[in-house]
């Protein structure tokens, strides 16, 4: 019996040789070892002078948050007011995967133009990752709290130096939360 002969969907029609094979040797000698995978070193702790430097640094506004006079009531009025669910944060959380951070906090830290920034950038999207540069004043948990508060959005989630900020559109929202 003749079996017909096989077409190939991925070659063209015209016999192409096969694709070098990859040698399990390489050039170089067998007794040379690959380095070492680089593990990570644990740092001394320096909390105790970053904190107290921290506190000096351009930029950083905690001192001006602390001039701001609130009742005990407007502060739980606008933390409830923020505050998600654990089904919202964890859609958000899922939503917000993908996405790009659109605002950095560098070495100024929280600035006025980073609040405009977020501001602006809540408005035109609701849900807004910022990333907290290595070199920013700010401690990352500190600076969600604090850039959360001051332009009135929910902090979804902190995952290493990453934020995700959620704020409603006043008029028209994109993002429906679950209840």
């Amino acid at each position: 019996m003749i079996r017909p002969k096989k077409k190939s969907t991925t070659r063209s029609s015209r016999s192409l040789p096969p694709p070098p094979r990859a040698s399990r040797t390489s050039r170089t000698s067998r007794s040379e070892t690959p380095p070492a995978r680089a593990t990570r070193a644990t740092a001394p702790a320096k909390t105790a002078t970053r904190s107290k430097r921290a506190l000096v640094k351009k930029g950083d506004l905690r001192h001006v948050r602390a001039a701001e006079p609130k009742s005990p009531a407007e502060k739980a009025a606008a933390h409830e007011a923020r505050a998600l669910s654990g089904r919202a944060a964890r859609y958000l959380r899922g939503l917000g995967h993908h996405l790009d951070p659109i605002v950095q906090i560098g070495k100024d830290g929280i600035t006025e133009g980073v609040i405009a920034a977020t501001r602006a950038a809540l408005l035109a999207h609701e849900l807004v990752k910022v990333k907290v540069l290595t070199e920013a004043p700010v401690d990352r948990k500190m600076a969600g709290e604090e850039l959360a508060e001051r332009t009135g959005a929910a902090l979804a989630q902190t995952l290493g130096r990453t934020l995700l900020l959620y704020k409603r559109h006043p008029h028209k929202p994109r993002i429906v939360l679950p209840r």
